[in-house]
This record gives C-alpha cells, sequence and structure tokens, in this order.
C-alpha cells in the first residue's frame, strides 16, 4: 500500500534575518545587557549558538588580530540530569576556522574582559570558577547555557520592541549582510564554516 503513496517534498526553509538598521537598533538596545557580548560576537561572526558560547579568551589573539572558533558548549542528559559540558570536536571539519578579530568586536571583548575581572573582584569567594577562561558569562562566573540564551534573547526582543527572530537567525543576519556587501559566496562558506559549498549557496 505505502507504494503507491506520494512521498511528501521537503519545503524549503527561508530564514529569517535583521537589516543592518535593525540589527545596530539591537546592539543599541541591548549595550547594557549581559548578553551583549554573546549578541554581538554571534552577529559579526555568524557563530552558531554553541560556538558563540564556547568561546574562550585563550582563542582571541589580540597582537594578531585574530579569534579561532575551536570549541562549543552543548548541553546533555547524564545519570538522569541535564548538564552543560565543552568540547572541542565542532560540527565539521569546516567549522574548526580562524577569523580575523574586527575592530568593533576587539573593543568589546576587551571591556567584556576588563567587566569580567571586576566582577571577578567583587565576587570574591562567591565566584564560580569552574568556566574560568571562557568569554561568555554570568557576572557571578556562571556560564550561560545554550537554553538560557535563547529564552534571554527573545525577552530583550520583546522588551525592546524588536521583530521576533530566533538567536540562530543572527547567524543568517550575518550571511545576508555579508552577500549583500559583495562578498563572494566562497569567501562566505569560508566565514560561516559550512562544510559544502552548496549548503551555503541554497540558503544564500
Amino acid at each position: 500500500v505505502a507504494d503507491k503513496v506520494d512521498r511528501p517534498k521537503k519545503g524549503k526553509y527561508l530564514a529569517a534575518f535583521y537589516s543592518k538598521e535593525e540589527l545596530a537598533a539591537l546592539f543599541e538596545a541591548t549595550r547594557n545587557d549581559s548578553m551583549s557580548v554573546v549578541i554581538q560576537l554571534a552577529a559579526y561572526y555568524g557563530l552558531r549558538r554553541s560556538e558563540v558560547l564556547g568561546l574562550r579568551w585563550s582563542a582571541v589573539d589580540f597582537e594578531q588580530k585574530t579569534i579561532e572558533i575551536n570549541h562549543k558548549l552543548v548541553t546533555c542528559r547524564e545519570d538522569g540530569k541535564t548538564i552543560t559540558v565543552g568540547e572541542d570536536e565542532l560540527k565539521n571539519k569546516s567549522s574548526h576556522r580562524v577569523l580575523p578579530l574586527i575592530p568593533q568586536v576587539e573593543q568589546v571583548l576587551l571591556q567584556a574582559r576588563e567587566q569580567q575581572e571586576l566582577y571577578r573582584k567583587k565576587f570574591g569567594r562567591s565566584w564560580c570558577s569552574k568556566w574560568e577562561g571562557y568569554i561568555c558569562l554570568l557576572p557571578d562566573g556562571e556560564i550561560i547555557t545554550p537554553n538560557f540564551l535563547t529564552a534571554h534573547f527573545g525577552r530583550l526582543l520583546k522588551k525592546h520592541n524588536l521583530p521576533p527572530i530566533r538567536f540562530h537567525d543572527l547567524r543568517h543576519t550575518c550571511a545576508s549582510l555579508l552577500v549583500q556587501a559583495g562578498v563572494s559566496m566562497k569567501q562566505v562558506q569560508l566565514w560561516m564554516g559550512h562544510s559544502d559549498f552548496s549548503t551555503t549557496a541554497d540558503i544564500y
């Protein structure tokens, strides 16, 4: 009977993304929020949620002006509990990439590093040292979990009356703005860490 059934066709996914003006409004609205550095890193580099949360200070070379995507943060189940862990194995081989340190991002990171040090001194012994070395931390040193980021991002957009998008759509925003700026599709593929050129071409 199943042989006579017409298989449903896979619908083409249409990614949502912000314009340059909407992205600027997002940056301005969230510049005093603890997620500001996370949002800007994701938008400028088109990072996946796991990649941006997995960024460590050791991946940033302020002298050579580079930032390396070489680590990720994920949640998984262990002994019936949901835990957050860091992993060096990324989605695919192309996901491991070294990108130029954009001047705007460099300033954001320098400010974030200074703020993180102030928080460390302020919290003293209460500072969580487990995630020391990671860039995207809460004021008390705890890691920002993927689910918390997703929920907080949605609340931020609603609070500031910004168009609703998923956090992952910042990745689409980055790629779309690169294409609009005339960057070659091959360069966009390398920037985004896609393993296949057709993936970049089909989406953007």
